[in-house]
This record gives structure tokens, C-alpha cells and sequence, in this order.
């Protein structure tokens, strides 16, 4: 019996949970066991694994293995398991020797070829990375930059399984991923439409300057084409500016909802959401118990709470929060 653990991690709303992979290869018939409250991606990865060591030129042992994903009762979503499994499946094989696999944080979905891809939530995750207090975190290298916004935790990009695989055994050496986050903050912090560019309306310009200033509610009327959306998709660039904390949670969702990429690491402008006015209510707030539902407001949490909504013939909603 040869036992090996990564540590990795799973979402669960908006925050991360660190999740510890064992793998056990035992004598037997052959098989490929998952337990721990899989869902059906998670239980799919043994045929993405298998094919990845194969094609990466690591035979899959013939042995019966068990991959545990502790703790048993949090329910486990998503492909980003598919990478710390193949690198336990390869440690307890023997094809890692080095002891630094249980001191990081891995999370990544392997294609079949062995390319490591993108997975959502690795912003979260790092976060998470940061309170468990490992040694550094290995993601996919899409991902890269926007995991390391978390500056406390070392973050290093791997492209294949057999990049990851040279770094853990020490033959190959990976770039930790450097970010400047308040740099970046800066950068980001220009909104795209500005109120200042709005001739004329003086009146509806006043309305949503009381409106920001006082967190009220605002209903703009009027007939389609007159303006009422592209009034009240410039009422962001008249709130306060957002503090890097508030940057940092709304990113965190937008991470989640797999909106972040690797030129835009960070969220740092109030999010403008245009819902259709016939919308229904879980398709406006989400809906469920066991994970986060990207509905049109769960990705304005934490932006600010100000609502403006439009309405008029043939035109829709227009909600910036």
C-alpha cells in the first residue's frame, strides 16, 4: 500500500476551502475509485488523468487506487482537481520523490494531451492559500496573475503536467508570477464611460448625482433612444472610488464566474450589470444552497448598493451596483 497526499482546494460560495487529495494504490483488480461527495467532473477526471500521464509518457499504474478528497462532507465541484490527482497518482507510483508536493497548494483541469488549462475561482483559492499557510501555490499559468494578487503567497504557472512534475522533483525551475497589485489597482481604476462626456441632460444629471450621494434608488422613464441606459451606465463614474479591499472581493466573484483573464487580474471599477427587464428572479439573484450562482447580482456584491432602473417601450433594465 503506497499512500500520497496534495493539497488543493474547493469553492464554496465565494470563498475557497483547502481540500486535502489522497491517493492510495493498493494490490488488486484494477480500478479508479473517487470518494469524499464528488460531483460528476470531479468523478470524470480518471479518464482525463490517465490519458494525460499516458501522453506525457508516464504509463498509468494497473493497480487499484483510491482518491480521497478530504474533509468527506464538503461537496466537491469543478476540474480543478484533475491536476493534484495526477501528481498524487505519480507520487505514490514513485515518479516524485521530492517531499515539497505536500507543502503546495495545486489546483489545474488537464487536457488529454497534458496542457494544463484555466479553471475559475483561483483568486479565491488563493486567498484561501494564504490562511491554510503553504509554502507557495501551483495553478495553471492562465491563471498566473490573477492569483497572485495575493502577494503573501508565491505563485508559479506550470503549461503541462510534465512541467509540473520537473518542478516538484526539482529538475525544472518556474518564475514565481509577480504582481504589482497597487500598480494595477491604478491602471484599472479608469472607467470606460465617464458622466463628463454626457451633453446636455441636465436635469437627469442632477437626479443621478443626488442619487450617488445620497444611496437612493432612481427610476429613469422615457422612450427608447433617449438616453436612459447610457445615463445610467455612467452612474458608476461618479461613486467613490473603490479601496483595494472592495477590489479584491469583487474580483474574487468575478473569478468565480470565470470573467477574469490574464491582462485583466483585477476589478477595479464599479461593475454595471443590464439585466433584461423581463428577467426572472433566480435568473436576477441566483438561486440554490450548495454553491454560488452567477446571476446578474451576484457579480455586483460588494460594489456598492445603489440601484438605477429604466424603463420605457421596448427598453430594458439597467442596473449599475
Amino acid at each position: 500500500m503506497v499512500l500520497a497526499k496534495v493539497l488543493s482546494s474547493t469553492l464554496l460560495g465565494v470563498d475557497a476551502h483547502r481540500v486535502e487529495v489522497e491517493v492510495d494504490l493498493a494490490n488488486g483488480l484494477p480500478m479508479f475509485t473517487t470518494v469524499g461527495l464528488p460531483d460528476a467532473s470531479v468523478r470524470e477526471s480518471r479518464d482525463r488523468v490517465k490519458a494525460a500521464m499516458a501522453n506525457c509518457g508516464f504509463p498509468f499504474p494497473l493497480r487499484r487506487i483510491t482518491v480521497n478528497l478530504a474533509p468527506a462532507h464538503l461537496r466537491k465541484a469543478g476540474t480543478a482537481f484533475d491536476l493534484p490527482i495526477a501528481l498524487g497518482v505519480l507520487q505514490a507510483a514513485g515518479y516524485i520523490q521530492s517531499g515539497m508536493l505536500a507543502r503546495y497548494q495545486v489546483v489545474g483541469e488537464l487536457s488529454l494531451d497534458g496542457r494544463v488549462k484555466a479553471v475559475a475561482g483561483a483568486l479565491p483559492m488563493a486567498v484561501g492559500a494564504l490562511e491554510s499557510g503553504v509554502d507557495g501555490m501551483v495553478v495553471p499559468l492562465e491563471n498566473a496573475a490573477e492569483a497572485a494578487v495575493v502577494e503573501a503567497v508565491p505563485v508559479f504557472g506550470v503549461e503541462t503536467l510534465a512541467q509540473a512534475i520537473g518542478f516538484f522533483n526539482g529538475t525544472e525551475s518556474l518564475l514565481r508570477t509577480v504582481s504589482e497589485v497597487n500598480a494595477l489597482f491604478e491602471k484599472k481604476a479608469v472607467y470606460a464611460e465617464d458622466l463628463a462626456d454626457v451633453k446636455g441632460q441636465q436635469h437627469v444629471k442632477r437626479a443621478l448625482e443626488v442619487a450617488a450621494a445620497g444611496a437612493h434608488n432612481m427610476l429613469l422613464i422615457g422612450p427608447p433612444g433617449s438616453g436612459k441606459s447610457l445615463m445610467a451606465r455612467r452612474l458608476p463614474s461618479i461613486l467613490p472610488d473603490m479601496e483595494l479591499t472592495e477590489a479584491i472581493e469583487t474580483s474574487k466573484i468575478h473569478s468565480i464566474a470565470g470573467l477574469l483573464y490574464r491582462d485583466q487580474a483585477l476589478v477595479a471599477t464599479r461593475p454595471f450589470r443590464s439585466p433584461h427587464h423581463s428577467t426572472s428572479d433566480a435568473g436576477l439573484i441566483g438561486g440554490g444552497c450548495q454553491e454560488l450562482k452567477i446571476a446578474a447580482t451576484n457579480l455586483q456584491i460588494a460594489a456598492t448598493s445603489r440601484r438605477v432602473t429604466t424603463t420605457g417601450k421596448f427598453s430594458s433594465s439597467s442596473w449599475p451596483l
